[in-house]
């Protein structure tokens, strides 16, 4: 059980670190290319949510941030015992969700990263804790469909 608070740890620590690097290291709006037309370091800041949504509403995103931690906590408390993919799930989200407060706390904005683009789009800059946060809902659909699988399986026999 302890082992997904220590994965939601390492997001946390992986996340601030990067931030940090990129804070230290590189002028708002420099950009290095990592693989050119594809992926680019680019510091950026957010002041809202995904896409620049909701700008400027620091207690809107506290407000929301505590209750998802709390949520999670509790339903890690619940599943990851039975589901080893809910719980690694679950810690992403929630290793996600605490370093992108730790930065709306102490910075005001989120610092974002990770520029790429997908054709001709440019996707929206993102950092380790959206990534983290992303992958672990995309991984509690699925937790979600496999146990639904598992017991319709089950009620079948």
């Amino acid at each position: 059980m302890y082992v997904y608070y220590i994965i939601a740890l390492a997001i946390i620590i992986l996340d601030q670190w990067t931030k940090w690097l990129v804070v230290s290291n590189m002028q708002i709006g420099e950009s290095i290319p990592v693989i050119e037309n594809f992926f680019y370091l680019t510091s950026h800041r957010n002041q809202g949510a995904a896409w620049g949504i909701l700008q400027g509403q620091m207690w809107f995103f506290y407000i929301i941030t505590i209750i998802v931690i709390g949520v999670v906590i509790y339903y890690m408390q619940q599943f990851a015992k039975e589901s080893r993919l809910a719980g690694v799930s679950l810690s992403l989200i929630l290793g996600g969700a605490i370093g992108n407060f730790i930065d709306r706390v102490f910075r005001k904005e989120v610092v974002d990263f990770a520029d790429t683009l997908i054709f001709t789009y440019d996707f929206p800059i993102f950092n380790v804790a959206d990534s983290a946060l992303v992958i672990g809902v995309i991984l509690v659909m699925l937790a979600t469909l496999l146990d639904e699988r598992k017991k319709k399986g089950s009620l079948e026999q």
